[in-house]
C-alpha cells in the first residue's frame, strides 16, 4: 500500500501540466519550491486536505 498519491496542477508560469508525489502524513498545509518540469522556473506549491482522500495542489509563481 502506498502512502503517496499523485496530484496536477498546472505551471503558473507556462500553463503546462505537472505532476507531484503527495504524503498525505508530511505534506498537507506544508509550502515547498519545486521547479516546472517543462519551463524550470520555480513553483510555491501548498497541498490541502479536501476530504475522502483528495488533495489540492495550490500552485504559485515564487515572487507572489
Amino acid at each position: 500500500m502506498s502512502l503517496t498519491y499523485e496530484a496536477e496542477f498546472s505551471c503558473p508560469y507556462c500553463m503546462a501540466p505537472n505532476a507531484v508525489e503527495v504524503d498525505a502524513s508530511n505534506d498537507v498545509g506544508q509550502a515547498q519550491i519545486i521547479d516546472c518540469q517543462i519551463c524550470c522556473q520555480p513553483i510555491e506549491l501548498t497541498v490541502h486536505e479536501t476530504g475522502n482522500g483528495e488533495f489540492e495542489v495550490v500552485a504559485r509563481t515564487d515572487d507572489e
